[in-house]
């Protein structure tokens, strides 16, 4: 239980709450142990003593604490719900932040349905686990002490009798709540597993109706729901042999109170009365034991959930700042690559030993063939990834030795395939720098070339793109995340082929906006086309992780090499 501890933690902000909570439940919970009460004296003494007073006392006693039971029950109630809620907010954020923080090697190993489900999934069974499950085992917890309490206070030896079974009962729920608790783990990744399936298969609906996939999506969809069912199907299987194992002890220790019972009753030892309300209280006793079992059982299916989630909080965070870490001061842009290894495995280099020097203000172009290792330089020089050998310096600084966002500040990154939020023109742009003034988002917007189709857009810059801005072009989309560079002003400019994916035309408008951005900053161009590498200060032509060849574009033709071979290919037909 230390995970279930450690959640308890977060209660700590809402301890005055939590009080007053487990307050309310154990006075609504004490309203259940008068009733065998009022039984014993109905019988005892209104009954065998026609006693009137009594009758009148017990009559306003029954209004009364129910009434009380009420109020009491809305307090629990709401309490246990509003500190859940509360906890559950926390842990959620705590998670997300989490996420924000993981460096991009996480997010290549695990689908974005698995993250998400921690975050979805994983935090609502917890919920159920501190809102629930609580408000019931302290619920039960009070009426199982209470009855025990006053089952000794009418007849202690019948008491003795009735605790002989509950080790069994503990022994039985300690067998059946690890088997839950395995299985309850194997519903989170069951869980998991569709929600990573429904998000793969929903993104790329374009791609499933042009192979007309959709059977095949609905199949592999129904074998994860198969696999979710069987695993819940195991875990009923589980809680229902608990709860009826539980009952039979119970049963056993009931018929043992009767036959005892009866015998002092017809010995003279306790009243009939009292063998009543002694008997309600067994019964009593018997139904907390049968809903705790239960709760045991759903709150080790939980912490199924609780690990998985405090598993990830835990996780290392690899690219984070040393302890003596300062903050990058505005940068020239004089990048050095001193001797830089990378591989994503252990093991297996990606990059080995490239050396490379860009000085303020420069271009430096990359090219080869696919996968030979130009994105991965590019995404060393932002710490996305942590070189493994070597060491990369800005301004003669080695960028470990600065805090991360503070690096990441003055770099700016113009991706492919361009990322956009489902929200307005004007604050995907604003997303650069979110303090910046209307008029300098649509200045940006001007020296992108975006200006004139944003305002021919139904709402102009306030015109709602969709998600991931699917309802413009490609060539729009790609001038918004230049606008959005602009408005950053980076002294550092990373381009990763962002012409590649666009048509002719669109790529001269974009080209045209790319080169105003480039001037006066230091800027790594991956180039797909070598056409708009021609005036490039240096050109490195990386193949399998090494560099093969560097130099302007006319030395590199002159060498005859890898890279007048790429220039051959592409433009042979010329």
């Amino acid at each position: 239980m230390k995970n279930y501890k450690r959640l308890l933690k977060y209660m700590r902000p809402y301890l005055r709450q939590f009080v007053l909570a487990v307050i309310c439940i154990i006075l609504a919970a004490g309203a259940n142990l008068y009733l065998p009460w009022i039984i014993k004296d109905m019988i005892d003494k209104v009954l065998a003593e026609k006693d009137m007073m009594m009758l009148n006392a017990i009559c306003i006693g029954i209004v009364v604490v129910f009434f009380l039971r009420g109020i009491f029950f809305y307090g629990q109630s709401y309490l246990v719900s509003f500190i859940g809620q509360k906890v559950i907010i926390d842990v959620r954020e705590v998670m997300f932040r989490k996420f924000q923080r993981m460096p991009m090697a996480y997010f290549d190993k695990h689908q974005t349905g698995e993250t998400m489900s921690y975050i979805t999934n994983d935090v609502a069974a917890i919920q159920s686990a501190l809102v629930d499950q609580l408000i019931e085992l302290v619920t039960e917890g009070s009426i199982l002490i209470g009855s025990l309490v006053l089952m000794v206070v009418l007849d202690w030896k019948l008491s003795l009798l009735t605790l002989v079974v509950i080790p069994l009962v503990g022994q039985a729920m300690k067998i059946f709540g690890r088997k839950i608790k395995r299985n309850g783990t194997i519903i989170q990744e069951r869980m998991a597993d569709i929600t990573s399936l429904l998000q793969e298969s929903i993104s790329s609906i374009r791609v499933v109706k042009s192979f007309v996939r959709e059977d095949y999506e609905i199949k592999r969809f129904c074998r994860q729901n198969e696999l979710n069912f069987q695993a819940a199907m195991k875990n009923v299987q589980l809680t229902s042999l608990l709860t009826p194992s539980v009952e039979f002890l119970a049963a056993i220790s009931v018929t043992v109170i009767v036959w005892f019972g009866g015998y002092e009753v017809v010995e003279g030892t306790i009243t009939a009365g009292a063998l009543v309300a002694f008997l309600t209280y067994a019964v009593n006793l018997a139904n907390p034991v049968k809903r705790l079992s239960r709760v045991y059982g759903n709150m080790q299916r939980a912490m199924a959930a609780v690990d998985r989630v405090f598993a990830v909080i835990d996780l290392e965070e690899t690219i984070a700042d040393r302890p003596d870490a300062r903050p990058m001061p505005e940068t020239h842009g004089h990048v050095e690559f001193d001797h830089v290894s990378f591989g994503y495995k252990e093991g297996v280099l990606a990059l080995s030993d490239v050396s490379l020097e860009a000085k303020p203000g420069q271009m430096i172009a990359f090219v080869g063939p696919s996968g030979a290792g130009k994105s991965t330089i590019a995404n060393l020089i932002p710490r996305f990834y942590e070189v493994t050998f070597g060491a990369i310096f800005i301004d003669g600084r080695d960028i470990r030795d600065v805090t991360v966002g503070s690096l990441r500040e003055q770099i700016g990154i113009v991706p492919q395939e361009t990322m956009l939020f489902s929200t307005t023109v004007r604050e995907n742009i604003r997303y650069g720098r979110l303090d910046a003034t209307d008029a300098e988002v649509e200045a940006a917007a001007r020296a992108a070339n975006a200006d004139a189709f944003i305002r021919e857009l139904d709402a102009g810059y306030d015109t709602e793109i969709g998600e991931r801005g699917l309802s413009l072009s490609g060539g729009q989309r790609q001038r918004i995340a230049i606008a959005r560079a602009i408005l950053k002003n980076p002294r550092i400019l990373i381009l990763d082929e962002a012409t590649s994916a666009l048509d002719t035309e669109s790529e001269k408008i974009v080209q045209a906006a790319l080169d105003h951005l480039m001037v006066g900053r230091t800027s790594f161009v991956i180039a797909h086309r070598l056409s708009t590498i021609f005036h490039a200060d240096q050109i490195f032509v990386i193949d399998d992780g090494h560099v093969r060849e560097h130099g302007t574009h006319e030395e590199l033709l002159a060498m005859g090499g890898l890279y007048s071979n790429l220039y051959n290919i592409q433009f042979k037909q010329d």
